[in-house]
């Protein structure tokens, strides 16, 4: 186990579980996530490997002994006649017979329907009358000619914790350093933390803010495949997925007819699947949909009822971000009615999908994360907190902004305090954080706005620290697209660039006349656009003697990094050319394996570039601090982060285009210093 995975069964005894053993018991049971955890809980959260065994078979034994496939339904069914009563896993769901004036239940997988259940058990799990919930159920056959109900429910348990200790939560939470528990956060979600980068992982508890805060409004739209569902489906009892194509009124707020609440009445979270891309939508839903995202209420006739759940609007967009900032909106992908200012203005957050990772085999973890049934009752018990004012102490929002943008705000920063500070010790650097982010996503959706209704005027999101100091937040799109994200504002400056760029190409000036950089580059976190070919090989363009130091050139992606610095060197040189390379780098010790796949790593490197002029040299050195490239034509490059200023990534398509354009690979945040001697 890793020093976290240690830490966390420490400090959360029982309520932690692997991630890698769901996939391993799920076999062909079409049940959600948190209902195999419940399971895994009760007999594999322990760090013991033969106590996980024996309770990965217990499980197994419970899954193919209880739960109920359709196919066999009626096999069940014989069974429980046979023997009187049974234990069933399946999904319940209750309704009024108001003829008989009883509640009856209806069993998903079996196919039972009308099932007398008792009005207790109804009023002590409301949610079994909405849409239906997961449960462990005994069920007793009448045999004989006079019963008009055969089937008796004798016992029905929701598949969820029984209880929370929110205070043993709060305090076990101050044992671990914010990285640490951002890590574990990310494991319970399902991934392995070290191969996402730092803003990826808030990405993904962003998905987690309509569970723990009430009445938030998130949407997320980006590329298919990256699991902007899974959350919703899997990840708890208190959330309920529906495809947006099966919205009405009454399903989701009242069915004026017998007076039933709908799904908003009784779930946390109404998360709407497949949203983009519809073509027939009720307007009236939409009218509706707006005052409560507004207002919190809806109207059964005369009365006005509140609710506190959350809405998730989750689709697929069909064109990347930069067609879409140039010839429309981020929102292009909506329907028509749902493509309106009023109601985007509803909207706390944009989450850019398109930063999230595809989801691919190998980003998958098999460390501990939470049992995610008890993280839900965690999220559920901290809806009723407000962490909204916390950064008042420290940070004032811009006078500028409107009162929805600033409810978008402080929503979403109440959000991740919950999520990442529920003990409220957050360092003023790390509040800063988290509120530039909760900015981010707000601005993201008041600038779209602004292009679709141009009666609106543009919004100067930012912030001002106690001192007054002014600090303006950009979205990660108008960094990574300036000239297309304000298209207007920067149409003349794009018109003086290309023209600049065209002066050059025909120019038949050597790149050697350009002058080169000196002094520091700042390369800011997550950015785009970032290459060798630009930062290091104008430098070292006419050298025959270079060297590198860099303590860490071990792990594959930092090997990579040295491939492709020494390919921007080929191309610079003359082809009859001949340059020694000499590298100055930290050895792997860690692990026997790992040493193995450095070495091997670094000698097909050197025999990669042998033929093409490359003389490459190696160096191991303890103690190593300073990164820098120097050359025998008088640089000296100074390396904040050394080679490694791109964010690692792993790919199954060989034809990622990260692969071979780094531009498109997002950075770490660095310093370069250009000296010359």
């Amino acid at each position: 186990m890793s020093p976290l995975d240690v830490k966390a069964n420490a400090a959360f005894p029982g309520l932690v579980v692997r991630k890698d053993l769901v996939g391993r018991v799920r076999g062909n049971a079409v049940v959600p996530g948190y209902v195999l955890e419940y399971l895994l809980a009760q007999y594999c959260a322990t760090d013991d490997e033969a106590t996980i065994d024996a309770g990965i078979d217990s499980v197994r034994d419970i899954l193919a002994k209880h739960y109920v496939h359709r196919g066999e339904a009626e096999l069940v069914k014989s069974t429980i006649r046979d023997r009187g009563r049974h234990r069933i896993i399946d999904k319940v769901g209750v309704v009024l017979d108001d003829k008989k004036d009883i509640h009856t239940a209806t069993f998903a997988n079996l196919g039972l329907k009308g099932v007398p259940i008792d009005d207790g058990t109804v009023k002590r799990h409301p949610k079994l009358l909405t849409g239906g919930v997961w449960c462990m159920a005994d069920l007793e056959y009448a045999p004989g000619e006079a019963h008009e109900d055969r089937w008796i429910i004798f016992g029905l348990k929701p598949i969820q914790l029984g209880q929370f200790d929110a205070n043993s939560y709060v305090e076990a939470r101050a044992q671990f350093s914010t990285a640490e528990w951002i890590d574990l956060l990310t494991q319970t979600v399902g991934f392995a933390p070290d191969r996402l980068s730092p803003r990826t992982k808030i990405l993904q508890l962003v998905r987690l803010i309509p569970f723990i805060e009430r009445n938030y409004n998130l949407v997320e739209l980006g590329p298919k495949g990256t699991g902007k569902s899974h959350i919703y489906s899997e990840f708890s009892p208190h959330g309920m997925l529906i495809s947006g194509g099966e919205v009405t009124v009454p399903k989701l707020f009242v069915n004026n007819a017998n007076g039933r609440i709908g799904l908003v009445g009784f779930w946390d979270v109404v998360a709407f699947d497949e949203f983009a891309g519809q073509k027939r939508v009720d307007k009236s839903l939409v009218d509706i949909m707006k005052n409560y995202m507004a207002n919190k209420t809806f109207s059964r006739g005369v009365e006005t009822i509140g609710a506190d759940a959350s809405m998730a609007f989750i689709g697929n967009t069909s064109r990347p971000v930069p067609a879409m900032l140039a010839h429309s909106d981020l929102f292009e992908a909506l329907p028509e009615s749902y493509h309106d200012a009023a109601y985007l203005d509803r909207l706390h957050h944009y989450l850019p999908g398109w930063e999230v990772e595809t989801i691919r085999r190998e980003l998958f973890t098999d460390g501990y994360g939470f049992v995610v049934d008890y993280l839900a009752e965690a999220l559920a018990h901290l809806r009723a907190q407000d962490f909204s004012d916390v950064y008042a102490k420290h940070f004032a929002l811009s006078e500028e902004i409107s009162t929805r943008d600033r409810d978008g705000v402080r929503k979403t920063f109440s959000g991740l305090m919950k999520l990442i500070y529920p003990h409220r010790d957050a360092s003023v650097d790390e509040i800063e954080e988290l509120l530039r982010f909760s900015i981010e996503g707000r601005k993201r959706v008041k600038d779209q706005i602004v292009r679709i209704d141009h009666t609106m005027d543009p919004v100067r999101f930012g912030y001002t620290d106690t001192a007054g100091t002014w600090y303006d937040v950009l979205t990660q799109e108008e960094l990574d697209f300036p000239h297309l994200y304000q298209r207007d504002a920067h149409r003349a400056d794009s018109e003086t660039v290309e023209a600049a760029v065209d002066t050059g190409r025909n120019s038949g000036s050597a790149p050697e006349t350009l002058e080169l950089r000196t002094g520091p580059l700042d390369i800011p976190d997550n950015a785009l656009g970032y290459s060798f070919a630009d930062l290091f090989a104008p430098h070292l363009r006419g050298a025959v003697k270079i060297e590198i130091v860099d303590p860490y050139l071990r792990a594959p992606h930092q090997l990579r990094n040295l491939y492709d610095l020494l390919m921007e060197i080929i191309v610079a040189k003359p082809v009859d050319e001949i340059v020694e390379v000499h590298i100055v780098t930290g050895a792997e010790t860690s692990r026997e394996d790992w040493q193995r796949n450095q070495l091997v790593g670094l000698s097909e490197i050197k025999d990669a570039t042998e033929d093409a002029g490359i003389e490459l040299t190696c160096e191991f050195a303890k103690n190593l601090h300073d990164r820098q490239i120097s050359t025998d034509t008088g640089w000296r490059i100074l390396l904040g982060r050394g080679l490694d200023i791109f964010q690692p990534f792993t790919s199954a398509n060989r034809y990622d285009l990260r692969l071979h354009l780094q531009e498109r690979r997002r950075t770490k945040a660095c310093t370069i210093t250009y000296l010359r001697s």
